[in-house]
């Protein structure tokens, strides 16, 4: 406790204690305003804002909410202060649009979505938020009225951001964060308030009882709580605000004089071979058609489609002039290319932008590192006066970076060099390599940034860029190190960008940063499991986990290879672990380990030193072994995506596998998804998950139907914020304890005088 804090006893009565030093000088100033007003929101009467809902009652009181659905034209009216829902003529008014910065974007929606709910129930009005690079655009739709106070009260909220952290009043205490302004204002983070947070807070009883204060931080907690404030907001210095529209009508003309002193590019060295250019439409549909079925897509959004080149079915036909790289694919003993192959080349060669869809194991790293080789050697500027790489190539993780890396150097053209820029590296080596000079970089975003950051590399002369397993990277939250580096990039470069799949993040990125790209698909552009793979799945139970993967280990064959994959880095070590007790040769691979040591691993399993890897999802991409055997999902992975991902990792280049999945029925969500995948491979669907797909279904129409969403807070719901809340807060319902409703953690509806709202949806 603090020199200049008071102690309570059990009631909450203050006790006077000398302080021993005085207080700062900016805690003496009073919070302004009366009790439960909110600084962003004004008069709040337990609730989070407004006045009291109709049908709400006060503190510990019941929740009851009229509600009238009419089976003509879709009408659906909640009277507790929510928003009515009818038909979507009543909203007349043309959208209203706002522009907001990007980094206050968060502060509008909150955690989860909450606070774009409060704000929607608060107004009546329907927000939709549309990020930008550095602003988002948001849209209100609904009546004037209540367009113009949705957005009175966003430019409310993002004006309170301009403040600093712990500026303003609060209700309900550091830890609390409920109640009045400041960071965690009106029921926020961790606080609730009408209803009480987790430590404090607001008119409820938090954790800390009776809206107390916690460390005498509740500005109206307990019988005698002090009113404090970190910092007067007058004493915060304005934030300085940009002038989006005077930089946005300027953008062109300030890129020109960034741009201004450019070498010349040459992006064109296709020369079509006669046996290809003789090719008929029907040849060409049919051929496509019979190689996995390959789609071409012309996404130029203005003028005319171009015409699509025709694909080369032979290397000679792709590379006949170019007699070094015929040499090198001669010395790897290809046959002949893959089908996303056979139709990138002629695209890349002929300059244009490129967008890639295959599934896993097709051959896409080969299919713009030739073509990129070829592009480097015919710029007009000599080698030694470009004064930086020409080629970068970004991908999501270390190891596909190292692997892109061993492709580089198997197939030697012109002397090239190259280097791998990854974070666990040798920083300084890195920076070395770089600075001695090199031609092509293979990066991750983070290292790559943290070098461009500090001007230790020159990404101005890269002409040919490769966004290598786009969908990953977005998934793994590199967007804005992309950006970044992209903006140091000359924009009249060669970009290339592949992926697995084709979400709305990756197709957001190539309309920004690709110019007019034809499009190459093979199969679909709806996530398939590789066809080469046989996948089994079986329904166990947690605690027999250990035993099927032991037991499956004992009927392996002495050829064959197995990746186990596992859903924590905890697990991979204890299940690694138990195997070396058994006197297994096996190896380990999560991000926890050392690079040195995920290095030696992955050795070791591609040479068949060991034939039991265990790891996490960081091998779920790109990792190009391709004599796995087996694939065997220890655990369920958490999303649909990865399942196609890792199962991706047998079955490669022309060979066969097999994928064994174990499912418990914590992962019943996933089995409507899990079965459309297999039955589109044409696997056995067994009855047990097709049960268990049914069960989930209807989960989730009940749940909808008896919707259990409360309203606001961290982890909660309802009135209250907290870990609980309002019906529904982490880990069930109930009143009391965990703030205005909902326990913390509690099934039984638990907590002080609640009573039970929770609901055991499992099966």
């Amino acid at each position: 406790m603090s020199d200049w804090e008071d102690e309570y006893d059990e009631g909450g009565v203050a006790i006077q204690k000398p302080a021993t030093k005085p207080a700062p000088t900016e805690w003496n100033q009073p919070c302004g305003g009366f009790p439960k007003e909110n600084v962003s929101f004004g008069v709040r009467n337990g609730n989070r804002f407004g006045g009291p809902r109709e049908g709400r009652g006060g503190r510990g009181g019941d929740v009851s909410e009229d509600r009238s659905w009419s089976g003509e034209g879709r009408s659906f009216t909640r009277s507790a202060g929510g928003r009515n829902f009818g038909d979507e003529k009543s909203d007349s008014s043309t959208p209203l649009t706002l522009s907001v910065e990007s980094s206050s974007v968060g502060r509008v929606i909150g955690r989860g979505g909450a606070k774009i709910r409060e704000l929607e129930e608060s107004s009546g009005a329907r927000i939709k938020i549309n990020n930008g690079d550095y602003e988002a655009e948001v849209v209100i739709l609904g009546s004037s009225a209540a367009q113009q106070k949705a957005k009175e009260m966003i430019e409310d909220l993002v004006s309170d951001s301009n403040s600093q952290f712990f500026n303003g009043p609060r209700r309900g205490g550091f830890f609390g964060r409920g109640g009045g302004g400041g960071f965690g204002g009106g029921g926020g983070f961790r606080g609730g308030g009408g209803g009480g947070g987790y430590r404090g807070g607001g008119d409820g009883g938090g954790y800390r009882g009776g809206g107390g204060r916690y460390r005498g931080e509740c500005d109206e907690g307990g019988q005698n709580g002090s009113a404090s404030v970190f910092q007067a907001a007058s004493d915060v210095p304005a934030r300085i605000q940009i002038d989006w529209n005077h930089i946005r009508e300027n953008k062109d003309k300030y890129e020109e004089l960034k741009w201004k002193d450019l070498p010349p590019l040459i992006k064109k060295f296709y020369i079509e071979a006669e046996c290809v250019s003789m090719q008929t439409a029907e040849e060409v549909s049919e051929w496509r058609k019979e190689n996995n079925n390959i789609f071409v897509d012309d996404l130029k959004e203005d003028g005319e489609k171009r015409p699509f080149p025709n694909p080369c079915r032979t290397f000679l036909e792709a590379f006949d002039h170019y007699p070094e790289i015929m040499e090198n694919i001669e010395r790897v003993g290809f046959l002949k290319p893959t089908p996303i192959q056979s139709q990138a080349w002629p695209v890349l060669l002929s300059g244009e932008d490129l967008i890639a869809i295959a599934q896993t194991g097709t051959g896409k790293t080969l299919a713009y590192l030739l073509p990129g080789f070829i592009h480097m050697d015919g710029q007009p500027v000599p080698r030694a006066e470009r004064g930086g790489p020409g080629m970068l190539v970004l991908t999501p993780t270390r190891e596909l970076a190292l692997q892109i890396e061993m492709e580089c150097k198997k197939y030697r053209y012109k002397g090239y060099t190259s280097v791998c820029i990854y974070g666990g590296g040798d920083r300084r080596g890195q920076i070395n390599l770089v600075k001695s000079g090199v031609d092509i970089v293979i990066a991750t975003p983070g290292r790559l940034n943290d070098l461009q950051m500090n001007e230790l590399i020159n990404l101005r002369s890269i002409t040919y860029l490769v966004l290598d397993e786009a969908d990953r990277m977005l998934d793994m939250g590199f967007e804005p190190q992309i950006m970044k580096i992209l903006l140091d990039i000359r924009p009249d470069r060669q970009t290339v960008m592949t992926s697995a799949t084709w979400p709305t993040g990756v197709r957001r990125l190539s309309k920004s940063y690709l110019k007019n790209p034809i499009m190459v698909y093979v199969g679909t552009l709806d996530l398939a499991a590789v066809n080469t793979v046989q996948q089994t799945v079986l329904i166990v139970h947690e605690e027999e986990k250990k035993d099927y993967v032991f037991d499956f280990i004992r009927n392996m064959l002495p050829q064959d290879k197995v990746l186990i994959f596992v859903g924590k880095k905890l697990m991979v070590d204890d299940l690694s672990s138990d195997m070396c007790l058994q006197g297994l040769a096996v190896q380990s691979l999560h991000g926890d380990r050392e690079q040195c040591d995920r290095e030696e691993a992955l050795k070791d399993f591609k040479e068949s030193r060991v034939r039991i890897l265990v790891a996490t999802d960081l091998a779920s991409r790109g990792l190009d072994v391709h004599d796995i055997t087996h694939v065997f999902n220890y655990d369920f992975p958490r999303n649909i995506e990865e399942y196609v991902h890792r199962v991706g990792r047998t079955g490669r280049a022309g060979r066969s596998g097999e994928a064994v999945t174990l499912v418990t029925r914590e992962n019943w969500r996933m089995a409507p998804e899990l079965i459309h995948i297999l039955e589109r491979a044409g696997q056995e669907v067994p009855e047990e998950l097709v049960m268990m797909a049914e069960r989930y279904e209807k989960h989730k129409r009940e749940k909808e139907m008896s919707d259990p969403r409360g309203g606001s807070g961290y982890r909660g719901g309802g009135g209250g914020g907290g870990r609980g809340g309002g019906g529904g807060g982490w880990g069930g319902g109930g009143g009391g304890g965990g703030g205005g409703g909902g326990g913390w953690g509690r099934r039984d509806g638990g907590g002080r005088g609640g009573r039970d709202r929770s609901q055991n949806w499992g099966f």
